[in-house]
């Protein structure tokens, strides 16, 4: 009974940013602000607005090295866990006669990648500045990891360069920055920090409704089986293993709830665009990303409300 309070305490906690994936998704299908505006808005957050967010969220907290450690090693367990599910896939027992392996080269990314997007404004919410720092580094180490993962089963239709492009991404400079700054004792000046602040807080928002703008529901009459083993792995497998990894690292209990959090994520918006852009079925992808947005409603009142209860 007690975890079924806690999973509706939490349901009701993440009200407000599903709302506003929501908003929009309505104001994107049926307002001229469609889909090509929510494109440079998406951009926007993501070249400029969380890389700030990211920088100063990590410049202004202390880091406990020790304490870091443990939490990278299980982020780092948690990526390459999920990835092993999901390449894992074709070979599951009745799946491998009704997986096509192009398909799945294209949609394995789906079950351990992330919305970075709904992640930070969730970890603001659960549990403030402590929170975003501890999300800002799992973001740090994750996405160059996944961003590998996810192009490795597409690598024959790979493009050049990926490499310089994982160093360009600007979630990881901005990461990178915050943990050299605040390394070297550095610190926003103050006569900048408000706006630096504003630019952040304005990151939230925008990326959730920009996720709702993204979402579509087309091309899932086929490969069905597939999508429900994707799905399957990122919204039920991950939490599961991310409740084993809290326990077996000994994290404590903000760094447990926000890789509870982070482990029940809907899967990253721009999946469908890296297959796309690879020569694969993007608009399948699309629609799984959209199911696993919703999914998220569901699996992230679990993962905080009652697997948090077990550790």
């Amino acid at each position: 009974m007690h975890c079924y309070s806690s999973a509706m305490n939490f349901a009701q906690l993440l009200f407000p940013d599903f709302s506003l994936i929501l908003i929009g998704y309505l104001i994107c299908r049926f307002t001229p602000l469609n889909r090509p505006v929510w494109t440079q808005v998406e951009q926007l957050v993501y070249f400029l607005f969380f890389p700030v967010l990211l920088f100063q969220s990590i410049l202004k907290s202390p880091l406990d090295i020790s304490a870091a450690g443990n939490l990278v090693g299980a982020g780092w367990a948690l990526g390459l866990g999920g990835m092993a599910m999901a390449y894992s896939v074709p070979y599951w027992p009745g799946l491998k006669s009704h997986v096509s392996l192009r398909q799945h080269a294209a949609s394995a990314q789906v079950a351990f990648r992330f919305n970075s997007f709904i992640g930070l404004a969730l970890a603001d919410r659960l549990a403030g500045s402590p929170g975003l720092l501890v999300i800002a580094l799992l973001i740090g180490v994750s996405v160059p990891l996944m961003n590998i993962g996810a192009v490795w089963p597409m690598a024959r239709h790979g493009q050049r360069g990926f490499l310089a492009e994982l160093a360009r991404n600007p979630l990881i400079i901005g990461t990178a920055g915050g943990l050299a700054a605040n390394l070297l004792g550095l610190a926003i000046p103050t006569w900048l920090e408000p706006t630096v602040t504003r630019i952040g807080g304005a990151s939230l928002p925008l990326g959730l409704m920009a996720a709702g703008a993204g979402m579509q529901l087309s091309a899932l009459n086929h490969a069905k089986l597939l999508g429900v083993a994707v799905l399957m792995i990122r919204h039920l497998f991950m939490p599961v293993l991310a409740l084993g990894l809290c326990l077996a690292f000994g994290l404590n209990p903000v760094q447990s709830t926000i890789l509870l959090m982070f482990s029940a994520l809907p899967t990253a918006s721009s999946c469908y665009v890296l297959a796309a852009r690879m020569g694969y079925d993007g608009a399948y992808v699309a629609a799984l990303v959209t199911v696993s947005t919703v999914l998220g409603m569901v699996s992230l009142p679990l993962a905080l409300g009652v697997l948090r209860a077990f550790v």
